[in-house]
């Protein structure tokens, strides 16, 4: 592709034809160029998110100059997705700098300001191709540094999100239902009931936050009632760490990073792939 597209490039097949895309957060040059890598010979559209926390870490710069870097090399679509973006100023920073594509968090707004919020961000990416997740509902865990307490976390209600989706036409709509970033500590609820109630009346895909953890069987059903975009974050950070560990146990003299590197590498190859053919992605691009 030579360059990064919003969302809406390939959402709308996703939707027509029931499969889902995986969003793999970047956060160092190995991730993206490892994703774009396994993107490529699934032959599958990809999502690289991007949060505050990885942004501040890469720097806003980097992180747009390492994914298109990332993107030129394949030729299936990618885009570059701001993750849980909490406020109209961070949204357009990531905008200028050349994400295709931005999330903004309202979630812990009343409806109506999380509403006039988001018609703001979408008016002005918008204007400038550039697609917008929304989201509505509690999704409990921690994603970079904003943690919801489980008592805390809170189903959508159908209806709401319905309108939401209506006063504000975002281009994918995250919704609480049963799902949770990080790993689970008991097999997680998912709502496959309120995924179709919303899914069936919106022009747009919905989308499943928390993916890594979630059994197969449940990720399965959850495409089938409608979720479009999978998020998978915590499956591909155990992955890779749990290599590194492994090799420096085993060579504890060993001091270039590209020798551990490597099987870290492989090990979340593997686990990336593994999603594109669950979310049936692969051959979709």
């Amino acid at each position: 592709m030579n360059t990064l597209v919003p969302m809406s490039y390939f959402l709308p097949k996703a939707k027509k034809e029931k499969f889902a895309v995986g969003q793999f957060n970047v956060i160092t040059l190995e991730f993206a160029d490892i994703v774009a890598t396994v993107a490529e010979e699934e032959n599958a559209p990809v999502i690289f998110g991007a949060g505050e926390m990885s942004i501040k870490y890469m720097g806003l710069d980097y992180c747009v100059a390492v994914a298109k870097l990332a993107a030129s090399k394949v030729s299936v679509p990618v885009a570059l997705h701001l993750d849980h973006g909490s406020s109209f100023e961070v949204a357009m920073k990531c905008i200028q700098a050349g994400f295709s594509s931005v999330m903004f968090d309202g979630s812990k707004y009343p409806l109506e300001e999380n509403i006039r919020l988001t018609k703001q961000v979408v008016a002005a990416a918008h204007a400038v191709g550039v697609s917008v997740e929304a989201e509505l509902g509690s999704i409990g865990g921690t994603e970079d540094d904003h943690t919801v307490d489980e008592a805390d976390a809170a189903l959508v209600k159908p209806e709401e999100a319905i309108y939401f989706w209506n006063e504000t036409k975002v281009d994918a709509m995250a919704i609480a239902v049963g799902s949770a970033h990080g790993m689970y500590k008991r097999e997680p609820n998912i709502r496959t009931d309120i995924i179709e109630k919303v899914a069936n009346a919106i022009d747009v895909s919905v989308v499943l936050h928390g993916g890594s953890g979630i059994p197969d069987d449940a990720i399965r059903n959850s495409i089938a009632a409608g979720i479009g975009k999978i998020n998978v974050n915590t499956e591909n950070l155990v992955a890779y760490t749990a290599a590194v560990r492994k090799f420096i146990a085993s060579n504890d003299t060993e001091t270039d990073p590209r020798k551990y590197q490597g099987p870290a590498r492989e090990a979340m190859k593997d686990v990336i792939r593994s999603k594109i053919r669950l979310f049936g992605s692969n051959n979709k691009a």
